[in-house]
């Protein structure tokens, strides 16, 4: 296990000699790590590794909020879109994520802590930067999708496109995905079934 700050240059917060005992007790070096860390940051677990990376700019932050805007009205009943820093446990697979924008049960953050349940989400929106790219656009498709979340949209700045993936699978993550330019509009699969336009989304 290393626990790793995924800054220009990466650093490596610390690096046991022995491995760390299971995913639980992962999570708990995460607590501890995000307790010390500055504004700015956030954790998340990815491959069996704490990993730091800096929030994004501000240009993301408008495809955020313009994602969650418009996908609010379509949420499922009792389901709403957010967007701040929140981290969702996938014990099954040993990850845990801190989506850009989801939409999850309310009554799901009813627990004490710092993770929420992963089975609690109805989507799941990830907006690349150079830092997380492999990532969002690799494991978080595998895992989100295993895990049952049943949309997954990756906003890919850096190769101008928008995917939405649908029909998750415990085998193979998603069955499903339809892409587009960034800047047209993509249909967002059930529950939501809707369209989301992305035309003032490129730089």
């Amino acid at each position: 296990m290393a626990v790793m700050v995924e800054t220009p240059p990466p650093q490596a917060i610390s690096r046991p000699q022995e491995p760390v005992g299971g995913f639980e007790e992962l999570c708990q070096v995460l607590e501890q790590v995000d307790a010390r860390l500055p504004d700015g940051y956030r954790t998340e677990i990815v491959g069996g590794n704490v990993v730091v990376s800096p929030w994004p700019e501000c240009a993301y932050d408008y495809i955020i909020e313009s994602a969650i805007e418009q996908l609010s009205p379509h949420a499922p009943d009792g389901h709403r879109v957010r967007g701040y820093p929140r981290l969702f446990k996938f014990p099954s697979q040993d990850q845990s994520y801190g989506p850009d924008f989801y939409a999850l049960e309310w009554t799901a953050l009813k627990t004490k802590g710092i993770y929420a349940p992963g089975d609690a989400l109805s989507l799941v929106g990830e907006v690349t930067s150079r830092s997380t790219a492999s990532t969002d656009r690799e494991d978080k498709v595998e895992v989100y999708g295993k895990a049952g979340v049943p949309v997954y949209v990756l906003v890919d700045v850096l190769a101008e496109s928008i995917t939405a993936y649908s029909d998750p699978s415990p085998d193979s993550g998603y069955r499903a995905h339809h892409q587009v330019k960034l800047g047209d509009k993509v249909h967002i699969p059930a529950p939501f079934d809707c369209e989301l336009d992305t035309s003032d989304w490129a730089a």
